[in-house]
């Protein structure tokens, strides 16, 4: 980093304005000693194991059924644990897994374009800002070859080359073609996968699956995670489930934007619950904005559509040069009054640069400029071009719909255009979040015994999320790092569950009661997607793809007020002995109204940008993310104190020591 954009930092950075204490816990990340390369098998080396007979003593709570979870219950099972897999859906095919559509990476160098595991890892690193540990990073890349060979030996339909060679594609962030597709299913086809694996163990009764059960609560005894409280969807009965060892698979917290590309079961609660409990949240601010998303089209949307990044490969993006053009029909638009702003901005990775660079390019040229296209929504046009015409011209129709053709589909009917003949409309919105529970190397919490996989966890991504990197994530973490991280840990407990009727049970049992009944009786007058609305807005407005100090700071004061109003007028219908979708919502829209809080508070204390976090203080001449390396470079993790105390922080310093740490350009 330069002088003077380090003295650039120190004259704008000062202390939040919002107090919070600092916490005492050290954060022991336990990664492996020796070279990056062999730390990974040195560790599973020096591990210790569970031999084949004693694995039978132990149960594992997997909660979750998408990638991570369906991956981890079923490979778990299948060494011999006795497993119990929660989720929320009627079937864990119905997980958020399923929508993912562009792809997965993989350091296989099918493409022989100078790609490798390294190269995977430095990638990663860069795109999320270097804001990632290291040693996590490259594990991921590593396993990123396994998974194919897992995958295919499964039957994923992988898209193919002429001659049976498994096909690539480039996706945000890279300059070389490492992404497996199965055209816009690739999330489908490798939950299908996962799902007939966890299907054979369930048949086979050594996993027992709950469906349409949601957990409401995290149980420890003795300080670990030995059990869950849920309440089952149907009926409406709370139970209590005791095990050996705790795994949330539980996804990511988008929706607490109420607008998202998220599915809208997705919830924060799980992984809340556990930081309640006291398990750090690691980097809550840190969400990612996907660039290529259907624009909202009014106020009563309740979700957003994703177009896969994969698309960036053939589509070309633009906004008119000229504000008086933006009323035209894209074809009323000469070539010469067209801004490609990301090939102008970016040459070296033009329409392929990452995630958060991408959105706010677009963000700029829409709210900023006024240069945005489509029709008006609240007097603003919220949508950028994305063109296919030459594409289509130079390699032919059919090439283009070989590839996307089911994502054209979707969007013609959505939108009731047709893809082929005029070019998409897209904006940003949110789609991914970074941060999660913290975790250490083993996948573990600060809580020992509670394990976090997937999306539900920090670890992998950083301050942003390459494209084709969660599939990759939650399928490394379930197949490959847990089935010998979690034996470390069951080596050294003793097998056989605490009982269901041990005290620190009945405590979280009634716990859960108390908030049950609680909701049921406030019989307000506004119903919680109406909250759940409001503090979108609020999150949308101050804690989205810009920042700021005071909008920030008064973000946790609406907030405050508005969980303040939710508690006294929140209009729950219903009772709690059966099938209630507005207590399920209510209980959700409760702690993202407390989860907001902690967000806004991590964006605020941290006096930097970087990635997804980007703060209006903090930024370069030209309009990118400035960080602040000297003050920000850890991870920050968050301990609950009290529902009337703000958490406290703890810190885990990131050390770089195979890539050196450099002002992120894609230029």
């Amino acid at each position: 980093m330069t002088a003077s954009i380090t003295e650039s930092i120190a004259a704008k950075s000062k202390k939040s304005p919002v107090d919070y204490p600092l916490s005492d816990l050290k954060l022991d990340a336990k990664v492996p000693s020796g070279p990056l390369e062999q730390k990974w098998e040195k560790h599973k080396f020096d591990s210790k194991l569970v031999n084949p007979a004693n694995k039978r003593k132990y149960t594992v709570l997997v909660v979750g059924s998408g990638l991570a979870g369906a991956s981890a219950a079923s490979t778990l099972a299948e060494l011999g644990y006795n497993v119990h897999c929660f989720c929320f859906q009627d079937s864990p095919r119905r997980a958020h897994s399923i929508a993912a559509q562009g792809g997965i990476n993989a350091a296989k160098n099918y493409q022989n374009d100078g790609d490798s595991v390294f190269r995977l890892f430095y990638d990663t690193i860069k795109g999320g800002d270097f804001r990632a540990r290291e040693a996590n990073v490259y594990r991921l890349a590593l396993n990123s070859r396994n998974i194919i060979d897992q995958c295919v030996a499964q039957g994923v339909p992988f898209a193919r080359e002429y001659g049976g060679q498994l096909a690539n594609r480039s996706f945000g962030g890279a300059q070389v073609s490492r992404t497996f597709y199965a055209r816009g299913q690739t999330g489908q086809q490798l939950l299908l996968g996962a799902y007939s694996s966890l299907s054979r163990m369930i048949e086979a009764g050594r996993v027992k699956m709950h469906t349409r059960t949601e957990m409401l609560d995290l149980v420890l005894v003795d300080g670990h995670a030995k059990g869950i409280v849920t309440r089952n969807l149907t009926n409406g009965k709370v139970e209590r489930w005791a095990g050996d060892a705790v795994l949330l698979c539980t996804g990511g917290y988008g929706n607490v934007f109420y607008l998202s590309t998220n599915a809208q079961g997705c919830n924060v609660t799980a992984t809340y619950r556990a930081f309640k409990r006291g398990a750090a949240f690691g980097n809550p601010c840190y969400t990612q904005i996907h660039p290529t998303c259907i624009p909202v089209h009014g106020d009563d949307q309740s979700k957003l559509t994703l177009m896969s990044e994969s698309l960036r490969n053939d589509g070309r993006i633009w906004v008119p040069k000229k504000n008086e053009d933006c009323t035209k029909s894209p074809e009323q638009i000469p070539e010469q009054d067209r801004d490609y702003f990301l090939e102008r901005r970016y040459p070296a990775f033009g329409n392929l640069c990452p995630r958060d660079i991408a959105s706010r390019a677009a963000k700029v040229a829409c709210d900023d400029e006024g240069r945005g296209v489509g029709p008006e929504v609240n007097g603003r046009r919220l949508g950028v071009f994305l063109d296919f015409s030459k594409s289509i011209a130079e390699k032919g129709r059919a090439e283009i719909e070989g590839k996307y053709g089911n994502l054209f589909d979707m969007y013609a009917k959505i939108t009731a255009e047709d893809p082929y003949k005029t070019p998409m409309r897209i904006y940003p919105a949110v789609h991914y979040t970074m941060g999660g529970l913290w975790v250490d190397y083993n996948l573990m919490s600060n809580i020992p015994g509670l394990f976090v996989l997937g999306e539900a966890n920090f670890s992998d991504h950083g301050a942003n999320r390459l494209g084709a990197s969660a599939l990759m994530q939650g399928l490394s973490d379930g197949y490959f790092v847990i089935p010998s991280t979690i034996a470390g840990y069951l080596a050294g407990q003793k097998p056989a569950a605490a009982p269901t009727e041990h005290a620190a049970f009945k405590e979280v049992d009634g716990d859960v009661q108390q908030r049950i009944e609680r909701l049921l009786a406030i019989k307000g007058k506004r119903s919680p997607r109406s909250f759940h609305k409001a503090l979108g807005k609020i999150m949308w407005d101050e804690c989205g793809m810009a920042r700021s100090e005071q909008g920030l700071a008064g973000a946790i004061e609406q907030i405050k007020a508005l969980r303040a109003e939710f508690w006294e007028n929140v209009a729950v219908l219903g009772d709690n002995d059966n099938m209630n979708v507005s207590l399920e919502m209510a209980g959700r829209v409760a702690d993202f109204l407390e989860f907001g809080e902690l967000m806004c508070l991590d964006a605020l204390h941290r006096n930097e940008s970087c990635g997804g976090h980007f703060r209006a203080e903090f930024q370069t001449e030209d309009g990118e993310a400035l960080r602040n390396d000297d003050e920000f470079a850890y991870a920050a993790a968050w301990l609950h104190r009290g529902d009337d105390k703000t958490p406290a922080l703890a810190k885990e310093p990131l050390v770089f020591e195979n890539i050196k740490l450099a002002q992120r350009s894609y230029k």
